[in-house]
């Protein structure tokens, strides 16, 4: 099959085929698959959204005053945003941007903060050990130096005290979640962000994967601690709402405190003979679908709505909390009081485990070791789970006895020999093929065992195993010819 047939093929083929293609995904519905989608269960908004999404669809983010409807919806998400993450006081003033997703969201606020003192030669950014992977990515793209403070092992949140010794002369941006994605616990916000604002720098709370969600938590009783521009020393906060706003991917707001902050976000350009070049995001030219399809998402719920949807992802939380708790060998690592749930295995094998979980059709999120923290399987839980919790709990116990019938996971030597003393810098695409090869992927998709392919990826360093991971990506996109 080719994206560029010779003669054109009819449409009821076309979707036909596109729909094969599909039938090979994880279920994005349903509620057994605990990453990557969020599923509110509610009959009716995928179709909404879709309508939604279709009418905006060739709408042009680039220029707003030639789409006045994309600014409308733009401005209208972005207070809401403000207003669910931090309340009706505190949003006044606030100004923020739709983007593309949580990394987007991060890059902008690290650029701002960046950009915002262009007298620092070498600029530094502070996050915890546990804040999202994509800061190391903005840092990477924006030349900004990376400082890592450890979390306590004991909380899985950082030390304030140790981000404030962290925080240099040439620290223009720290930052902090709620929560963190790995653990879904919420940082110390109030006191990073009046030790940052001590110290003269700016605070950005990436609330990306909680954000929507954690203020009707604490409307249903949970003890959530505040995170946005109520506490003074928090300049910028992002929250996706194609998490649990359960909007189409993809849609991130990027919040900041005023809009003097928020200046050294936009690019401007006229030096050259076309037309202006005036962006708010890292992209030009953005379809209004997504945009489109949020806005028509968040209309349809409301605020009612997704106070519900909140009570039924608590309740699926604490159900499934409690399946983990009552499975020796199982030890819950965190304790569940955003929309996570995350476990340990001291027995059996937390990664074949995963794989026997899967084989029952619940689809987790195994998490390798970093130590002093152990290998979890990790469980973001959204209000589709609720239907399911009962049935987990015997899934689980099954797939314990299973994967403890299974025992530990062997790596076979030749390939973990073939790993030992790999530099992923000189690794060709030949060579790579070839290990995929050894580790069970093939030309149809994964392993049958990704146990395996993640023992394995747990005995390498981080930067040797993301160098591996990177040499593989390449390969899976890399198209037969």
């Amino acid at each position: 099959m080719t994206a560029l047939p010779a003669h054109g093929v009819p449409a009821e083929q076309v979707l036909a085929e596109l729909g094969a293609l599909r039938g090979r995904d994880l279920p994005t519905h349903g509620g057994r698959l605990f990453a990557y989608v969020y599923d509110a269960a509610v009959p009716g908004l995928d179709e909404l959204a879709a309508a939604a999404y279709a009418l905006a669809a060739h709408v042009n983010g680039l220029d707003p005053t030639a789409f006045p409807s994309l600014l409308a919806m733009e401005n209208d998400l972005v207070a809401a945003a403000a207003q669910v993450t931090c309340g009706v006081d505190a949003a006044a003033g606030v100004v923020g941007n739709v983007t593309s997703g949580g990394t987007e969201s991060l890059l902008l606020a690290v650029k701002a903060a960046r950009d915002a003192h262009p007298e620092i030669a070498g600029p530094r950014l502070v996050v915890p050990a546990s804040a999202h992977a994509a800061f190391a990515k903005a840092a990477q793209y924006l030349r900004v130096a990376l400082d890592v403070v450890p979390v306590e092992p004991d909380t899985l949140r950082p030390d304030p005290a140790a981000m404030a010794a962290a925080i240099t002369a040439d620290t223009v941006l720290v930052a902090c979640s709620a929560p963190c994605y790995p653990y879904g616990v919420v940082d110390p916000v109030a006191e990073i962000a009046a030790r940052a604002a001590d110290a003269g720098v700016r605070c950005h709370v990436d609330a990306c994967f909680g954000g929507w969600l954690l203020p009707y938590l604490r409307r249903l009783g949970r003890p959530i601690p505040p995170f946005g521009f109520e506490l003074p020393g928090v300049t910028s906060v992002s929250v996706d709402l194609h998490k649990y706003a359960y909007a189409p991917k993809g849609v991130s707001v990027l919040l900041h405190r005023d809009a003097a902050l928020r200046r050294p976000q936009y690019f401007g350009y006229a030096g050259w003979p076309g037309y202006p070049m005036l962006n708010a995001t890292v992209a030009s030219t953005r379809s209004g679908g997504p945009v489109a399809g949020a806005w028509a998402t968040l209309r349809h719920l409301g605020d009612d709505g997704y106070l519900r949807l909140a009570e039924r992802t608590a309740t699926a939380v604490t159900g499934l909390a409690a399946a983990v708790s009552t499975v020796d060998g199982l030890e819950l690592l965190a304790e569940p009081a955003t929309s996570v749930v995350v476990f340990t295995c001291t027995d059996p094998d937390p990664y074949v485990l995963a794989d026997q979980l899967a084989a029952r059709g619940w689809h987790t999120q195994p998490q390798l070791p970093y130590p002093p923290l152990p290998a979890s399987i990790h469980l973001s839980v959204t209000a589709a789970v609720a239907d399911q919790v009962d049935a987990f709990g015997p899934a689980l116990r099954d797939g314990v006895a299973a994967a403890r019938a299974a025992g530990p996971i062997q790596v076979p030597p030749e390939l973990a020999a073939a790993v030992a003393d790999l530099d992923p810098a000189t690794l060709g695409p030949d060579a790579m093929a070839g290990l995929a090869a050894a580790a069970g992927f093939g030309p149809d998709g994964l392993p049958e065992s990704m146990a395996v392919v993640n023992t394995l990826l747990a005995t390498l360093p981080p930067d040797r195993r993301a160098g591996l991971l990177v040499e593989f990506l390449s390969l899976l996109q890399t198209p037969p010819h």
